[in-house]
């Protein structure tokens, strides 16, 4: 259930509402919005009697709740949520660019990368210090010094940064570098880590389960807005199928149901859904026109030399044109859905 309250109810009536809901044996969640406040009721057994709140001052409404992702439907926050790092902002009327290598390989290779997707247009630099990979005979990362790189690149051009956390051990020394924390594909149902991203104060990139339904990921996206976090941004990479055309498949059909059925932004990584270069330009215009709030690109200026990824990864250039055509579309499709 989600508590409506009046735009002018005091932090006394709100603190009211709060001990009613404590009372019953739930956890009220205030829910930051536009002009009020509202309050989600969670972890009830069963369905909540509205008139215990109707009553009270400062109440508006009380409002059931269907979905089992209550925080992140829109039947509890019906505005887009805004996420602001740095200077940028992710969300509805903006088309957000992330770039960099799939790892962070040196201070020389970062710097590179970093310069010339800041140029072309990119807003966020993201790059892998620690590096889940199927074999365990692959690079891994370099681990910290991989981190003390990534605050370098953001030292020296400004741009946030994104990078991966893989555990529960790592959280806090990733968290201390980073400006946006990603959960990646492997960890999208660790619940000990969603639920330690929910503690977070950075904002979370939680990528699709690689074979998660929309409702799972929702769900776990719920798992981080139940512990206080409201700062999550939804990335779809592709989910696996019987196809080997490209590594997995991008279900671009998420963008439009996520916007539907959440308030979250959403961004895509055609990179990972495509696995090869030569399908990540057209899978990233076709993000855009399907209105996703962002792409997350991989770049490298050496791809053939790359520790990892390097199929996927485009060239500097190709990087350019992509920057080009993606805000064209953008212009077109994105701000139109915004108004």
């Amino acid at each position: 259930m989600l508590i409506v309250m009046e735009k002018t109810a005091t932090p006394e009536q709100i603190d009211q509402v709060v001990k009613v809901i404590e009372g019953l044996g739930c956890m009220a969640r205030p829910i930051p919005g536009g002009d009020r406040v509202s309050i989600g009721v969670l972890n009830n057994k069963g369905p909540v009697d509205p008139a215990l709140f109707l009553g009270l001052p400062g109440v508006k409404e009380a409002v059931p709740i269907t979905k089992p992702y209550k925080l992140v439907s829109r039947e509890t926050k019906a505005e887009d949520t805004l996420i602001r790092v740095g200077e940028i902002t992710i969300g509805s009327g903006y088309l957000t660019i992330i770039a960099g290598p799939c790892a962070i390989e040196s201070d020389g290779q970062a710097m590179t990368i970093a310069e010339h997707v800041k140029k072309a247009g990119a807003h966020l630099f993201r790059g892998g210090a620690f590096k889940p990979r199927t074999s365990p005979y692959s690079f891994q990362g370099l681990g910290e010094a991989g981190l003390k790189i990534l605050a370098k690149v953001r030292e020296n051009t400004g741009l946030p940064v994104v990078t991966e956390v893989m555990d529960f051990q790592t959280f806090d020394l990733v968290e201390h570098y980073a400006d946006v924390v990603q959960i990646g594909t492997r960890n999208m149902q660790n619940f000990s880590l969603l639920k330690r991203a929910g503690e977070s104060y950075r904002p979370i990139l939680l990528k699709r389960g690689m074979a998660a339904t929309i409702d799972e990921w929702l769900m776990a996206a719920e798992y981080i807005m139940a512990q206080g976090n409201h700062q999550v941004i939804l990335c779809e990479r592709g989910v696996r199928t019987f196809v080997h055309h490209s590594r997995n498949t991008l279900d671009l059909s998420a963008v439009p149901v996520v916007k539907k059925e959440s308030h979250l932004p959403i961004v895509v990584d055609p990179s990972h859904a495509a696995g090869r270069r030569d399908q990540v330009l057209p899978l990233s215009r076709a993000a855009v026109a399907a209105n996703a709030h962002g792409l997350m690109v991989e770049v490298h200026h050496q791809p053939e030399k790359a520790l990892s990824d390097g199929a996927q990864s485009l060239y500097p250039e190709q990087f350019d044109l992509l920057c080009q055509q993606v805000m064209a579309i953008f212009n077109v499709c994105g701000r139109e859905d915004s108004l």
